[in-house]
């Protein structure tokens, strides 16, 4: 456990310190957020935040790669290897639309060849552990790989759009997942060192450094050279989780249900995942690109109900703790004590999220409403 928590404290630590350099370059090569009619926030600001976010993950991989505990899982495998230059690449490919404002067909195939990076040194999906199925043919494997990461990727970037939103909801549903990886690590398998673990300890540390300098309000966003670089490691340790899940095999935790590999990626990433969903449905239904963008996100929602913004992105972080944690408690814990801790949760969720409380600052919740679609 001592090692994970090294990987991501310097990961942490070094997204933290990078960050003021990459705020200075965003505005040197003029990678700022003008004011648009969809956002909150009420002055340009610098993004490029995912390039200081990436420098912490690449820096926190290679010291691993150092160290005799975690070398191995470097060794064993060029997945570690794939992970890291894929990250790389797509978050290159984000820093370019900061600056330069790619248009959607150049953003797509980018993050296509970025996926493909991964999945040709091995990360995909070999089998489902649902049922005893397997994908049959390695056509179908590519495939379904590229789709996940796809989805992955999109749906973080369309979630990001409050001050610490996005940073917060990946941290909070990373650690979700950094507990379940290497409890199940612990239970299965005499070797604590793992790929999925290591990748998502790093991702956790790059969103705490770098929360600091985007919470509300922020000196700096992470722009899609975050936002893709997230979605991308994410879902890279779901893949490697999932598909290292032997469908076979009876495993020693009591209450571990068999599709709980299928069902926790998807709980870490449920609220961006049901954001991205119902945005496609809206745009492609009013006769629009999917990726066209817009002001009725479900935080947009949450602005318009009343609350403030440091509310919105906290009822945000609670779904998020309610949904990732909720997953992971039913792998180690009675099934009877997880339903009624979470029908309990859900229903104090639901009772914050729909009525409002009064909050300090009403003239500038007044603002923040009347610039919200």
């Amino acid at each position: 456990m001592r090692i994970y928590l090294l990987v991501m404290a310097i990961a942490a630590a070094v997204t933290f310190l990078v960050i003021p350099a990459v705020r200075v370059l965003a505005r040197r090569v003029n990678a700022v957020t003008p004011l648009r009619e969809r956002d909150v926030h009420r002055v340009p600001t610098p993004r490029l935040g995912g390039v200081g976010m990436m420098a912490g993950f690449a820096v926190a991989l290679l010291v691993a790669s150092r160290t005799e505990f975690l070398g191995e899982v470097f060794e064993a495998s060029n997945q570690a290897w794939a992970i890291l230059g894929s990250a790389t690449f797509i978050c290159l490919l984000g820093a370019a639309d900061d600056i330069w404002d790619l248009d959607w067909v150049t953003k797509l195939a980018g993050q296509v060849l970025a996926a493909w990076i991964m999945v040709w040194q091995g990360v995909q999906l070999l089998t489902l552990p649902l049922f005893g199925l397997s994908i049959l043919s390695s056509t179908m494997s590519l495939v379904i790989t590229l789709l996940v990461v796809l989805v992955a990727v999109n749906a973080v970037n369309f979630v990001d759009g409050l001050d610490g939103l996005a940073a917060g909801m990946v941290a909070i549903g990373g650690l979700a997942f950094f507990v379940y990886s290497y409890l199940l690590t612990v239970a299965t398998e005499s070797d604590y060192s793992d790929l999925a673990t290591m990748v998502v300890a790093a991702v956790v540390g790059s969103c705490l450094g770098f929360l600091p300098h985007n919470f509300y309000r922020a000196s700096i966003f992470m722009g899609d050279s975050g936002a893709l670089y997230l979605g991308l490691t994410l879902a890279a340790a779901g893949v490697v989780v999932t598909g290292n899940i032997d469908p076979g095999v009876q495993y020693e935790v009591a209450t571990f249900p068999a599709f709980l590999p299928i069902l926790l990626p998807v709980a870490v990433m449920l609220v961006p995942l049901v954001d991205f969903a119902f945005a496609v449905v809206r745009r492609v239904g009013a006769g629009k690109s999917p990726f066209t963008a817009d002001g009725r996100h479900l935080h947009h929602r949450l602005l318009a109900r009343g609350h403030s913004h440091r509310r919105a992105v906290l009822i945000m972080y609670c779904w998020t703790t309610v949904f990732a944690f909720g997953a992971v408690g039913f792998a180690f814990l009675p099934a009877r004590t997880m339903v009624v801790a979470l029908t309990v949760a859900v229903a104090i969720g639901i009772v914050v999220t729909l009525v409002p409380l009064p909050v300090r600052g009403g003239a500038r919740l007044r603002h923040e409403r009347a610039r919200t679609p």
